[in-house]
């Protein structure tokens, strides 16, 4: 007992009672024993989000962590080159049937976790499974007219309209491929009644049926999630034999775990805390362009505010906030913002494009938007959030730093924070005066930011949106050129402006701390923040 407490000592444990003093020294050899080996990786990171890990239903910011290191897409990219479509399960693709269709060669040799082998009926299977079960994710595979098994190791892919984009939406997580043999046997079902007859989600929350390097092994909500080494991945087997990523909130403790050593990588710091750890003995920071954003929605219902519901009181609200006091002064110059919907860096969108045709900080304006509205008194709304860190800081600092903005010219935003999992619900059925979120890229390609606009998020604010609009996407998805692409994009976040149902407060640059006892952490914006398999213990 006099050495666990001297060992409790040295690691900063004030003494306590013996009960406590056993749950503490477990607590820590639960962590220590794991952290920092050549055997296990564990990563700190709030996780309160993640509601589903079977593919076809999560939708999330922290679950594609999960799902990359435990399922593989046909084709993928790299971390920093989000234009350069990669091998994954397919080795090869081209389009056929006058440009109708993409016909994709899988790769030999690959098993899935129960050793069954990777076909062209896993694909199939997969893909129509995603259609038919109707869920948010869905939406993305609303192009897919067909998926056709050709032979065992040939898959065809024919679109509802050949001049909207599929290729570049396959790298991701959404179209992960299942084994189609196992998922059946629990309850999986790609029928046209699959919203209905499909049981597979709650087998698929604590076990993979994928081909990734990792096997997911256990999933305690608000907890953790273990993974354990592939060992007949069809690459060299991954670098760890067991992934831990255990969920810590609150970013002072992901502070502490990291320099204790308890992690190996903490995802959610603050940049205050980040730079905090330069110089520290044994710890790297990493950093690198983003392409998601927090945003804050405004409904257009009357039902649910009638102030809103009038578009001079939205624009008032946006006029009213101070977007370089957010960037500077909670992620102290690690952001940069966009005009609306479509990220910096993609669809031909910079940050001079904000300054030119986005919103900005004029308090006066916003008083004569309320003047113009009726509202000179001011109006107020409920604002609602999950409680949980965001790209370096938390939904509640945001929330305080918009609320205090909006005070100064006579708008009430009360706060309504709640669970992370049940404010997404509450969202995502329409039912938020306003919501302040985050926009996690499903692929690296601007229709699909666009697309969700002018129809599943378009639903949630209750804004009816205009058919020249949504044909600016259409014709966007659809354009012969980058270009012309660009231009149409333009316009379509002018319209988005225009009605201010969409609020961008800040695109992040997503920095982590992580030990130098492991390598290869490429942090990426292509829509799982970090491909498991690249970490490896350090040399």
């Amino acid at each position: 007992m006099a050495n666990i407490k001297a060992v409790l000592r040295r690691f900063g444990y004030a003494a306590v009672g013996t009960v406590a003093l056993f749950i503490v020294a477990f607590a820590l050899l639960d962590a220590r024993v794991f952290a920092a080996t050549k055997n296990s990786l564990v990563i700190g990171a709030d996780i309160s989000d993640t509601n589903f890990l079977d593919p076809t239903r999560q939708f999330v910011l922290s679950a594609p962590i999960t799902i990359y290191a435990t399922y593989e897409p046909l084709v993928t990219m790299t971390a920093g080159d989000y234009e350069t479509i990669q091998p994954a399960l397919a080795t090869k693709w081209e389009l056929v049937d006058d440009g109708n269709a993409w016909l994709f060669h899988l790769r030999d040799g690959v098993k899935f976790h129960s050793g069954n082998p990777l076909t062209a009926e896993d694909v199939k299977f997969s893909f129509d499974r995603l259609k038919n079960i109707k869920d948010n994710p869905s939406e993305l595979a609303e192009n897919f007219k067909s998926t056709d098994v050709v032979d065992a190791h040939t898959v065809k892919i024919t679109m509802a309209d050949k001049t909207q984009p599929l290729l570049n939406l396959l790298v991701s997580p959404t179209f992960v491929i299942l084994d189609s043999k196992v998922v059946r046997e629990h309850g999986g079902d790609s029928s046209a009644d699959a919203s209905t007859k499909d049981k597979a989600s709650e087998w698929l929350n604590q076990n993979s049926a994928g081909t990734g390097p990792y096997i997911l092994t256990q999933w305690e909500r608000n907890s953790q999630i273990v993974l354990k080494r592939n060992t007949n991945y069809w690459r060299k087997p991954a670098g760890f034999e067991r992934v831990v990523i255990k969920h810590i909130p609150e970013s002072t403790s992901q502070v502490l775990a990291i320099k204790r050593g308890d992690i190996d990588a903490a995802i959610n710091l603050t940049p205050t805390q980040l730079d905090s750890l330069k110089g520290e003995k044994n710890i790297r920071l990493l950093e690198g362009t983003s392409l998601d954003f927090v945003y804050m929605t405004l409904t257009g219902g009357s039902e649910l505010n009638k102030a809103l519901a009038q578009k001079e009181a939205r624009e008032a609200v946006a006029y009213a906030i101070d977007y370089d006091g957010i960037i500077k002064g909670l992620m102290k110059g690690y952001a940069t913002r966009p005009p609306s919907f479509i990220p910096v860096g993609l669809g031909g969108v910079t940050a001079k494009m904000t300054q030119e045709m986005g919103y900005h900080h004029d308090p006066a304006r916003a008083k004569q938007l309320l003047d113009k509205a009726g509202l000179s008194g001011g109006f107020s709304f409920e604002l609602t959030y999950g409680n949980a860190a965001v790209a370096g800081t938390t939904y509640q600092l945001v929330a305080e730093k918009v609320q205090s903005d909006l005070a100064k010219v006579g708008i009430t935003a009360n706060l309504n924070p709640m669970d992370q999992a049940n404010a997404r619900t509450k969202y995502l059925k329409a039912e938020t005066q306003s919501m302040l979120t985050f926009w996690n890229p499903d692929a690296p390609e601007p229709w699909a930011w666009a697309e969700a606009t002018v129809h599943r998020v378009a639903k949630r604010v209750h804004w009816t949106v205009p058919q020249n609009v949504t044909d600016l996407v259409t014709k966007a998805g659809g354009a012969p050129s980058k270009k012309d692409a660009d231009a149409y994009y333009l316009d379509y976040q002018k319209a988005l402006v225009d009605e201010a149902n969409y609020i961008i407060l800040f695109q992040p640059i997503y920095r982590v701390a992580t030990r130098t006892s492991i390598d290869g952490w490429h942090v990426t914006a292509a829509g799982w923040q970090i491909n498991l398999y690249d970490v490896q213990p350090g040399e």
